[in-house]
């Protein structure tokens, strides 16, 4: 009996048969049609079934090159990071000497860039601020060592910043760091839940962000003059 193929590009599943390597290029298209199923439906809500459906190939296809839902969202993720960074080109915003600068032109970077692949923030924001719980040691694990570089280069950029004498420059830090996270979530609330966000939005937002750390900065409570 002949052996039933499945083909796919330019690579075939040979079903009890050699399974022959998954091209780049195919893989890549994998990838992203099975991010728009993750993103159109949470990782909870999305089956594998879905996944097979909208690559165009079979479930054993996908368990053979990714050995479990799991890991294709992780993979997914890598790719997500990877394209981002090389993208946003957010390497060169450390080169910057002015901290809050260098914040204001990241949250623009990523403004556009999150508009132009939406689902791609989708899965940002899921992985990151929604953790689904079969996949939160994983998250930490995996991106845990780097998120904490990130902060850290964001740390050294900090120490650029003049301070008032008694400042210590690790709460000052810590307390820019927890507004920006606060705004950051906002923004990414907002992304999803309303249709479109403008250029208007975007200077709206940062407008807002800019008062409360200008609040943070130069404090909000008067100084009464001594007689």
């Amino acid at each position: 009996m002949k052996k039933m193929k499945e083909q796919f590009g330019g690579f075939q599943y040979s079903c009890g048969g050699q399974i022959m390597p998954l091209q780049r290029y195919d893989k890549e298209k994998i990838l992203d049609a099975c991010l728009t199923v993750f993103a159109s439906h949470g990782y909870a809500n999305t089956s594998t079934s879905m996944l097979a459906e909208a690559a165009g190939i079979s479930k054993a296809l996908i368990f053979h090159h990714f050995k479990s839902k799991k890991e294709l969202y992780l993979s997914i993720l890598d790719r997500c990071f990877e394209k981002g960074r090389i993208e946003m080109g957010f390497d060169a915003l450390f080169e910057n000497h002015d901290f809050f600068a260098a914040k204001e032109k990241s949250s623009i970077i990523k403004f556009h860039y999150y508009k132009k692949n939406p689902d791609l923030m989708k899965i940002i924001r899921e992985a990151f601020y929604a953790t689904p719980d079969e996949l939160k040691p994983d998250i930490k694990d995996k991106y845990g060592k780097l998120l904490v570089e990130n902060e850290k280069q964001w740390k050294r950029l900090f120490e650029k910043v003049p301070l008032r004498e008694g400042v210590d420059r690790e709460q000052a830090f810590r307390l820019v760091m927890i507004t920006l996270n606060y705004f950051d979530e906002k923004y990414l609330s907002d992304v999803v839940n309303k249709d479109e966000l403008d250029e208007k939005y975007l200077q709206d937002f940062l407008e807002e962000r800019n008062s409360f750390l200008s609040m943070i900065r130069f404090g909000i409570e008067k100084q009464e003059r001594k007689h």
